[in-house]
């Protein structure tokens, strides 16, 4: 049977009498000393446990094969018509997406990048099959020439005019043609201008008259557009509220057009003409024309991870464009990839990772701009980019969490002259490496050992000091009370 006694014998920390034990002021002092230390390290251990420990490391992109890549884009181009402007995808896998619009909008601007009104009409241009007549047969010139000194006397006096703004040496335009001048005689001889007086067809030459061209914000050849007496603005700095015609052109479809734009105007002569509200329908062939030359461009496209291009041009399959009109300079506002994240989580990011997280954006607030004239025409707009995943994880009972993906990339970008069609270039190249950011979790069992040992270790060494300290006094006490012997 175990006694106390037998149990005593095992006991560490045996009690001296208090009667036996000497207090000091140097002692207490120490003792002060080492409290304080102890509870300033107590809080340097717990500011350690709370605070989060990250391990960084580089490794081979884990991505599935098939994952795509989102890109978010807000540009602004003040020299390039929304009529025409179109984004288009490619990789080198052989993906070529041209003029995508699911995702992406399109607004106009003017040259100071404000807006000047709701959402480009959405959707692509409608495919034209017919660009003339079967049998070209040339009747003569029907249409009225047009130039800046009679333009704006025609589309006061008439209710509708409709004008080809035309090049000559555009195929499409040459297509067009004759067919274009029989359309004008038909309706030359149903609706007599002297007599009739509610309909004209016109014709603009713009290599001679590139002054008229750009004041109607003409950028592709041939472009129809309908002006219609009484709703035209052109007080607001000289923008036009009228329409443009993107349906068949031979002369069948021309003059079923031209008909339906004079049936709802009394057959008077110059009457003034408004559109008439009540029996408004949707024509897929013709669309509002652009108010200004500019187009603020946003939305999104996905993307494979392969090296690709996002580019940006002024592109139609029945359009001619002339590359020295063709302006692609451009103001990003922003130009990201992957999920945007959000400022909360951004924060959390530079919190963890203080030198991530500035990069994400890294075109965001650039101007790339191009001055038109004869010696930087045809300047295409070049930016490169290589892109770095970094993915942060937690680890929780030996599993891996992903908290949150974040690409950021280097930009170098180059203006290039080019005989073509200037256009915007977007080149990304995915990085095979990522970086991986792994949250390490604290121990609560370190946590404790640590404030354990903080505590026996200031208890001892004060210890010492304080035996030390009085062991010291002790010795020079005697040494003097020798001497005084």
């Amino acid at each position: 049977m175990i006694t106390s006694s037998k149990l005593k014998s095992v006991d560490f920390y045996r009690k001296i009498p208090r009667d036996l034990t000497e207090a000091s002021l140097s002692g207490a002092g120490l003792s002060i000393v080492a409290a304080l230390a102890m509870v300033f390290l107590f809080g340097m251990e717990l500011s350690n446990y709370l605070a989060v420990n990250t391990a960084t490391s580089v490794i081979v992109d884990r991505s599935a094969d098939g994952e795509f890549l989102r890109i978010d884009f807000n540009l602004s181009f003040p020299a390039l018509s929304c009529e025409f402007a179109s984004v288009d995808v490619s990789d080198v896998l052989g993906t070529n997406r041209l003029n995508i619009t699911k995702t992406v909008r399109k607004y106009s601007i003017d040259r100071n990048l404000v807006p000047t009104g709701s959402e480009f009409h959405p959707g692509p241009i409608p495919t034209v099959n017919k660009h003339g007549d079967d049998v070209e047969e040339y009747h003569g010139d029907g249409s009225v020439a047009l130039s800046s000194r009679n333009f704006d006397s025609y589309s006061h006096q008439y209710p509708v005019l409709v004008v080809n703004f035309y090049a000559p040496w555009c195929y499409w335009s040459n297509r067009l043609k004759p067919s274009w001048e029989k359309t004008a005689n038909i309706i030359r001889e149903r609706y007599d201008p002297e007599m009739d007086g509610r309909i004209i067809i016109g014709k603009v030459d713009c290599t001679e008259e590139v002054d008229l061209c750009r004041r109607n914000h003409i950028q592709g050849y041939p472009s129809i557009r309908i002006f219609r007496k009484g709703s035209d603005v052109k007080e607001n700095q000289g923008h036009h509220d009228h329409e443009s015609y993107y349906g068949e052109r031979d002369t069948e479809s021309l003059v079923a057009a031209m008909e339906t734009y004079v049936a709802n105007i009394p057959k008077e002569v110059h009457v003034l003409a408004l559109e008439d509200k009540s029996n408004k329908t949707v024509d897929p062939a013709k669309r509002p024309a652009p108010l200004t030359s500019g187009c603020r461009i946003e939305g999104f496209v996905r993307v494979k991870k392969v090296p690709g291009s996002v580019v940006i041009s002024a592109r139609s399959g029945s359009h001619s464009f002339d590359p020295s009109q063709i302006n692609v300079s451009h103001y990003v506002t922003q130009f990201s990839f992957g999920t945007r994240l959000s400022s909360k989580m951004l924060n959390e990011l530079k919190r963890l990772t203080p030198y991530l997280g500035g990069h994400h954006d890294r075109l965001a607030g650039q101007s790339y701009l191009v001055k038109h004239g004869d010696v930087d025409a045809n300047v295409t707009i070049e930016h490169y980019l290589q892109i770095v995943k970094t993915e942060l994880v937690k680890v929780r009972s030996s599993k891996e969490l992903k908290l949150l993906e974040e690409y950021e990339y280097t930009a170098h970008s180059s203006l290039v002259h080019s005989f073509y069609v200037p256009v915007v270039k977007f080149h990304f190249e995915p990085s095979p490496m990522q970086v991986l950011v792994t949250e390490l979790p604290r121990s609560f069992s370190h946590f404790i050992t640590n404030v354990c040992a903080i505590i026996g270790g200031v208890f001892t060494v004060s210890g010492i000091l304080d035996s030390i300290f009085h062991n010291t006094l002790r010795l020079v006490k005697k040494v003097e009370l020798g001497k005084n012997i």
